[in-house]
């Protein structure tokens, strides 16, 4: 049991609150010569009646002290606890050790499901910086909730339907010069981009594009091959960037799988007395909610976004009965989901309570926002590239003898690039910036790595050590006990970032331990002739490094052993 927990539960029976609140209160003080933690006591003031410092002393007075806890202290309106610290060093070395790689998990999520559904590509168009933000932290909240013991299902829902596979298919046949497959996405593109620039002046090409997709619609065998092979060439080529970023997915059902299932949730629609029809337009009203109508098929009978995911959210829901179903799409479609969520809800459906819209900053460049239509296009795969190729370049001046130094350049570079677009809150705006994604100095995601090596290379050079018999009394000093309990913040950082979908959370909890260790390495010297104090040290250094790698991982990064 860690240090909250058993306060919360001494706390609990003097004040007859549940526990679990009263552990979510208790606080680190921002100076341990005030404590290990602090229990704010005006949280207490409305229910016990009194002022905060009068609850304080009274709790002092009464209270036992949990396991591990040398003494409290009243000060104020906070008792503060003060922490065995030889004891605690040993019971979180103890608890890392013999968890390791699975430290900062938990089994809590055993035997339920949560749908994260993000990346979401559109088939036939580049894969850009744009989609970098929901893939990164879709990926993120993908590994954080699988290690807390949940059935994660990653689903990938592709834009592949639509008026403009028409668009791409009356392109390709007028201007493609390859068959299809020997093609790349970027060819496509160009394709796509001449259409607009030919559609503004001849207007028939758009009647033409909607009677190419009319004929996907309705199974035309060329039609159809053709969109498949679009789609084919766009998983592949999207296929080998998700293996560069360690992106996996369990579902590719797109827009076009929800075709046959659309019909059932428009007629339950009809039958509940939910829809109006204006000018033609069949939808649902919402002005009792402050939004505008939920429409749900054109006048010309044609479904829409919103269908398809009304349609996706039952499927989801009858498929893997989650207790969580995550969207993970940027902040412009906030008004969408509000819609959807309150459609589903007037269908009488309560679980839509367990869906949530995971929205996040737009990313645009600094001379421009992104535009697929336009061409004005960062490709992720080229900021992949130039990224490695600059931590090449500083591996090469660094460590020209690393062994393995493509692999390490790769795994550092595209580490950068999603470290940079995990260390701060999502919702938060993103400008493009060359000059900022390749800067490696400060709190970095090559920081992060370059510690998680030093780690490793410390305890390689040192060999083995007794795991079995830690004398953690010469673990007391401040920075030893700052690494402690940094490395004892991890769990609750990673449960904290399930609670708010919140990635960052964890990148600022592994952050929070490489800066402890810098510390306590430059302060502590590891390999010194007291053999105790060196195997504590060296357990010290190797919980560390499981703390370090795990939080790497749940966000994304790979973790070299050489640097």
């Amino acid at each position: 049991m860690d240090h909250k927990t058993s306060i919360a539960n001494a706390l609990a029976a003097l004040t007859g609150m549940e526990a679990d609140t009263l552990r979510d209160w208790i606080e680190n003080p921002p100076n341990t010569d005030m404590g290990d933690y602090a229990f704010p006591c005006f949280r207490l003031a409305k229910t016990m009646r009194k002022a905060p410092p009068a609850i304080a002393a009274e709790l002092q007075e009464s209270l036992s002290l949990p396991a591990g806890i040398s003494r409290a202290q009243a000060v104020g309106g906070y008792l503060n606890f003060f922490a065995d610290k030889s004891a605690y060093a040993a019971d979180v070395l103890n608890k890392v050790l013999s968890m390791g790689e699975s430290y900062g998990g938990s089994d809590m999520g055993a035997g339920k499901n949560v749908c994260v559904e993000f990346s979401s590509i559109n088939i036939a168009k580049p894969c850009h910086i744009g989609h970098l933000p929901s893939t990164a932290i879709g990926s993120s909240l993908y590994r954080i909730y699988k290690a807390l013991g949940y059935n994660a299902i990653a689903i990938n829902h592709l834009g592949d339907w639509g008026t403009q596979f028409g668009k791409m298919i009356v392109a390709y046949k007028m201007w493609g010069e390859k068959p299809v497959p020997e093609s790349t996405v970027r060819e496509l593109v160009q394709l796509y981009v001449r259409f607009h620039q030919e559609a503004e002046q001849h207007p028939e090409l758009d009647d033409e594009a909607r009677a190419w997709f009319k004929k996907i619609e309705d199974g035309d065998k060329e039609a159809v091959a053709l969109w498949q092979q679009f789609k084919d060439l766009s998983l592949y080529e999207v296929g080998k960037i998700y293996d560069r970023l360690g992106v996996h997915f369990d579902s590719y059902a797109g827009e076009s799988f929800y075709e046959d299932k659309m019909a059932p949730v428009v007629e339950e629609l009809r039958e509940k007395g939910l829809l109006t029809v204006d000018k033609g337009a069949t939808m649902v009203d919402l002005s009792d909610y402050d939004m505008p109508p939920c429409i749900v098929l054109r006048s010309d009978g044609a479904t829409l976004y919103a269908t398809r995911d009304l349609a996706a959210a039952i499927y989801r829901k009858d498929h893997y009965d989650f207790v969580k179903s995550l969207y993970v799409v940027a902040y412009q479609q906030n008004l969408h989901f509000r819609q959807i969520f309150k459609v589903l809800e007037l269908m009488g459906n309560e679980w839509v309570h367990d869906c949530e819209h995971v929205n996040f900053g737009m990313v645009s460049m600094e001379e421009g926002t992104l535009s697929t239509r336009s061409g004005n296009v960062v490709y992720l795969e080229d900021v992949l590239n130039a990224a490695v190729e600059k931590t090449g370049e500083i591996i090469a001046e660094k460590s020209p003898d690393l062994e393995d130094r493509d692999a390490v350049a790769a795994a550092v570079g595209v580490g950068a690039i999603v470290w940079g677009m995990l260390y701060n809150s999502r919702i938060k705006d993103t400008t493009f910036s060359w000059s900022k994604v390749l800067n490696f100095d400060g709190e970095t995601g090559p920081y992060a790595q370059y510690t998680h090596a030093r780690c490793c290379s410390v305890l390689r050079k040192a060999g083995d050590y007794d795991r079995a018999n830690i004398d953690a009394s010469s673990l007391t000093d401040a920075a030893s006990t700052a690494l402690i309990k940094a490395i004892a913040a991890l769990p609750d950082a990673v449960k904290l970032a399930a609670e708010k979908n919140e990635p960052y959370v964890v990148a600022r909890a592994a952050m929070e331990i490489c800066t402890a260790y810098n510390k306590f390495y430059f302060d502590n010297k590891i390999m010194v002739e007291d053999a105790a104090v060196r195997n504590a040290r060296l357990a010290l250094t190797d919980a560390a490094r499981i703390a370090i790698r795990q939080g790497l991982y749940l966000v994304g990064l790979e973790a070299p052993e050489r640097m």
